[in-house]
């Protein structure tokens, strides 16, 4: 079955870097585009970034944009989110989800049949 386990989270201070990354399997990846969510305490999900199946084409939600890095390796499955400078309102949950069709130019699709259970980022403040 499709499964999308994500990893990497933990507790950084602020102006430190993490990376994240989203394992999939069941399903041929590297034949979906993709895309990273996130969700803070109290608050709705946001998308922060989103990725084509080849990893030659990225776009960045304004907050995150020259922070935070999208890259893939389809020979392993994975996608990563390389994050900089992090900040406390940076702090979330943070999902990936599978694109059920292309990347669209804005970046984030509109339909995720599969998401990830998230990996909690929290950066001190």
């Amino acid at each position: 079955q499709v499964q999308l386990v994500e990893s990497g989270g933990g507790l950084v201070q602020p102006g430190e870097s993490l990376r994240i990354a989203c394992t999939a399997s069941g399903f041929a990846f590297g034949h979906y585009a993709m895309n990273w969510f996130r969700q803070a305490p109290g608050k709705g999900l946001e998308w922060v970034s989103g990725i084509t199946t080849g990893g030659g084409r990225t776009k960045y939600e304004d907050s995150v944009k020259g922070r935070f890095t999208v890259s893939r390796d389809n020979t392993k499955n994975t996608m990563y989110l390389q994050m900089a400078d992090l900040k406390p309102k940076d702090t979330a949950v943070y999902f990936c989800a599978r694109c059920d069709r292309g990347l669209p130019v804005n970046g984030r699709c509109s339909d995720h049949t599969y998401r990830g259970q998230g990996t909690q980022v929290t950066v001190l403040s």
